[in-house]
């Protein structure tokens, strides 16, 4: 018999809800993470945002499991006493141009079951007088969180069941026998091997890397992952009434544009920018230098900020399927029995919305498993 019947790698929310949800019904799981604390990478570095499901190709795995995962997450946070806001959000057309686009993205919206408010210029300037706009969307199930409350109580409740979580071990190899999984680790600079029946693969940016160590061809099945640094900027405490719930403009190819985000503590940011990092090297720093653009594509929505009203404040990074320029590609998550990996589980591509469906990822995995 293998050491554990089940090994999640990589323990960002994602794999923290898949532990919570799988260890109640499977007492030998293990949860690795290669960092010290778990949820340090893209799960710590996002804008905390519960969304709707409004732009994501209807019927893909982003639609279904953001709709989905919205609702588990309002009653997670209900149940469990973590820190949230139905905020709400408008996403402002700009100029007339933009407003046909208005229509498509609440069309899409409605097939994805949510149902999204066409305003009037008048409209939104009574609910945001002080951003630019000629008409507008407004989204009533969009919210913010507080994602490491919501990591603590995955983490804390997946311990209660059982579960294993080892922090500050890295997998360095991994062989498939025919019946099971041998895991080699690299812990503190130790090494070690331990067997597993099923191998969940959520490593994040690393879950490429993941999947070739098991044995696939990351390029012949479309694996491999673009990084796509975000950067944020945050406003001066004197600007941060200037509006009161999230305000998107009309999204760009790559991400949804820079949009204004209020936090849990009533702070005001923007953000995030889009950069590909070619070599993959992770960098969190925020350049300065972006003040200017960052500058120019707020007051697109919020005319009176002014560059000296913002400064640098955080980034993250987000795992891409698609390539600068492509289209929107979908969440991975499959079995690799077909690719002779039975008792292999792939999640690839994991960014945004995967926060709001990290519920109901780990319900989606579950049934894969059974």
């Amino acid at each position: 018999m293998a050491d554990f019947e089940i090994t999640i790698i990589g323990a960002g929310v994602v794999g923290l809800a898949m532990a919570e949800r799988l260890s109640s019904k499977h007492k030998r799981l293990l949860l690795v993470e290669k960092n010290e604390r778990y949820g340090m990478e893209t799960s710590s570095r996002n804008s905390e945002v519960i969304h709707a499901g409004i732009y994501y190709k209807p019927g893909s795995l982003k639609a279904q499991l953001c709709v989905e995962g919205r609702e588990m997450l309002y009653e997670l946070c209900q149940q469990h006493d973590i820190p949230h806001r139905q905020i709400t959000k408008i996403i402002s057309a700009t100029t007339t141009d933009e407003l046909p686009a208005l229509e498509r993205i609440a069309a899409n919206a409605s097939k994805n079951g949510v149902q999204l408010q066409l305003l009037e210029k008048k409209d939104v300037e009574v609910l945001e007088p002080h951003i630019r706009t000629v008409g507008g969307l407004f989204s009533q199930r969009t919210g913010i969180i507080s994602v490491h409350q919501l990591m603590d109580y995955f983490y804390n409740a997946a311990v209660q069941h059982g579960a294993i979580v080892q922090m500050r071990c890295e997998v360095v190899n991994i062989e498939f026998t025919g019946s099971h999984y041998k895991l080699h680790l690299n812990e503190n600079g130790s090494r070690s091997t331990i067997t597993s029946e099923i191998i969940i693969n959520a490593a994040g940016l690393h879950a490429d890397t993941i999947a070739e160590m098991a044995g696939i061809d990351i390029d012949s099945a479309g694996y491999r992952l673009m990084y796509a640094k975000g950067s944020y900027f945050s406003a001066a405490s004197s600007k941060a009434k200037l509006i009161s719930r999230l305000v998107y403009p009309v999204p760009q190819n790559e991400g949804l544009g820079v949009h204004t985000l209020i936090d849990l503590g009533g702070r005001l940011k923007f953000g995030p920018d889009v950069e590909y990092l070619p070599t993959r090297a992770i960098d969190y720093k925020v350049d300065e230098n972006k003040r200017h653009n960052f500058g120019e594509a707020i007051r697109r929505l919020i005319p009176s900020i002014a560059d000296d009203d913002i400064s640098p404040d955080m980034a993250g990074i987000r795992p891409k399927l698609q390539k600068p320029g492509e289209p929107e590609k979908d969440f991975v998550i499959v079995d690799e029995t077909r690719m002779g990996l039975p008792g292999l589980i792939d999640l690839i591509g994991i960014e945004s919305p995967g926060l709001t469906s990290s519920p109901a990822i780990a319900k989606y995995v579950e049934n894969l498993l059974h």
